[in-house]
């Protein structure tokens, strides 16, 4: 049995930036399920915010990301991230990461709910790609850092309280693995596929989640999914993002009848947050009897939208639409996971040698609604600090006991097609934007019944994701945040402002905001 120092599950901005602080001291295995390159990372448009502009503070930072969380945040896991954010994006340019400027100085962009312009940039739309840039360049500098593409991972091995190791499928070769390691560090990102319509890539199916799960983790605010307002709405393209950068460079959104709607729905009209957007574009779109509604940039310099915009505008006309000169049909779509895997600032799960950072985790940090651009953000610093506690527990704990090998079948790494179709529209049709009670109870029965028939661990995982978003959200009888129940259409301070928490055993509870969870 091949046994290293770490594991990391996940190659986005989390996995790798955790990656570069455990090669330093260690042997590494980056295990990712496709191509090193396939993360929400890399389709990451909008930027990073960070308080790095001469008039801009942390402390506004802070009030925007609570402001945005709608009362559910752990202030300590916010002043974390933007406190120490400004360090860790100031690295990456020194590592060599190249953010647009103005002259010598930073440029920074607008996005919705941020009071100040805060969001550093790369080539306009492609800021993801530039920080995997980045951070690929500096992990292939640590010569025993070893990246495994086409690795699935399928399970967690855990042995009396302690993760010692992972299962995982090659799925191009078609053989399995059981790798022993001193810590694991989960960086999986979130589960938008569980849903018909999503921003995110393929490989987006909420494993880590599950995995975690079934080893005794707890999962944390799990009915907190954010729909972005703004995915390409067209017959044979992709749900493509549209950035939020575009409304907060002066796009407006426009009904079938060409009105401007969102300032009837919120004093920011369209910088208002995420979730309030999301929300106001299904009311129109039930009211005008549509599927869509349009985003219009057709009053802005043409030659601007093109420099600013590169990689949307050029998506756009490989559709066959002209960001200049039409409006561009749009719809929202699962977006964010809020919700995850729940660790304290350091990244620890509560089980010994298991760390989580970056979307599949839940600090708290997010609240009921992520504030535009924090996610990128939260992978630098959550991933960084959760390398160097799992650093910490490796030189202490004593060595893992040996493991028996036991591969799983490659066959557990495939997903079955029929199952996760069904799986995708119940969660659409019933665990999506807007509601009910009654049809929360429906789906939960329907996605049992596709866990009871689920012919893999794949697909038992995301159904599992599915299930556990269906019960949190039936659980949490308010509206809040990025979860509105029509049956509980206000927010209720007095039973609901707290954490939603699942566990294997334990069922599902409340949990106080701000308090520790677990004890080390």
């Amino acid at each position: 049995m091949r046994e290293v120092d770490f594991i990391v599950i996940g190659s986005g901005i989390a996995g790798l930036r955790a990656a570069v602080e455990l090669g330093r001291a260690g042997s590494v295995l980056i295990l990712t399920k496709d191509e090193l390159t396939a993360s929400s990372t890399r389709y990451a448009q909008g930027g990073v915010a960070v308080a790095l502009s001469d008039d801009d503070e942390i402390a506004l930072h802070f009030e925007d990301t609570v402001r945005a969380g709608a009362g559910l945040c752990d202030l300590e896991a916010v002043r974390v991230l933007v406190e120490e954010g400004p360090q860790y994006v100031q690295e990456l340019i020194a590592w060599g990461c190249r953010f647009d400027r103005v002259g010598d100085q930073l440029a920074f962009g607008q996005e919705a709910a941020h009071s100040r312009r805060r969001i550093v940039h790369a080539r306009g739309d492609a800021t993801g790609r530039e920080i995997v840039r980045t951070l690929l360049e500096r992990v292939r500098e640590l010569p025993r850092v070893e990246i495994r593409p086409h690795a699935f991972a399928v399970r967690l091995l855990v042995h009396d309280g302690r993760c010692l190791g992972v299962q995982y499928v090659e799925t191009r070769a078609r053989t399995s693995h059981t790798v022993r390691a001193h810590a694991v560090v989960l960086a999986t990102g979130g589960a938008g596929h569980i849903y018909l319509h999503t921003t995110n890539p393929d490989v987006v199916t909420g494993e880590g989640m599950a995995m975690a799960y079934e080893a005794g983790a707890l999962l944390a605010d799990m009915e907190f999914v954010q729909f972005h307002p703004t995915a390409l709405h067209r017959e044979g393209a992709p749900r493509f993002l549209l950035s939020e950068a575009l409304r907060g460079e002066g796009g407006v959104l426009r009904n079938r009848f060409g009105e401007r709607f969102m300032p009837r729905y919120h004093d920011a009209a369209e910088l208002a947050p995420r979730d309030v957007v999301a929300r106001a574009i299904v009311t129109e779109l039930q009211r005008t009897d549509a599927d869509c509604v349009y985003l219009d940039l057709t009053h802005l310099p043409a030659h601007f939208v093109r420099e600013r915009f590169p990689r949307i505008y050029q998506t756009c006309r490989h559709y066959g639409l002209d960001l200049t000169r039409e409006w561009i049909p749009v719809s929202p779509a699962a977006h964010y996971f809020m919700g995850g895997v729940r660790t304290d600032l350091d990244g620890w799960t509560g089980i010994a040698g298991l760390f989580a950072a970056g979307e599949v985790s839940c600090t708290g940090v997010h609240g009921a609604n992520r504030l535009a651009s924090n996610s990128l953000l939260e992978g630098l610093v959550f991933g960084a600090r959760a390398a160097r506690r799992a650093l910490a527990f490796a030189s202490s704990a004593p060595a893992p006991p040996s493991l028996q090998e036991s591969n799983v079948s490659p066959e557990e790494a495939e997903m079955d097609g029929a199952i996760v179709r069904r799986l995708r529209t119940i969660m659409w049709e019933a665990v999506g934007l807007i509601r009910h009670g009654d049809q929360l109870r429906s789906a939960l029965d329907d996605l049992e019944a596709l866990r009871r028939a689920a012919p893999t661990l794949a697909t038992r995982h995301l159904v599992m994701v599915a299930w556990l978003v269906a019960r949190a959200a039936l659980f949490r009888e308010e509206s809040r945040g990025a979860h509105f129940r029509t049956d509980f259409p206000a927010p209720n301070e007095a039973q609901w402002r707290c954490h939603s928490i699942q566990h294997r055993e334990r069922g599902i509870f409340t949990h106080p905001i701000g308090t520790e969870v677990f004890a080390r």
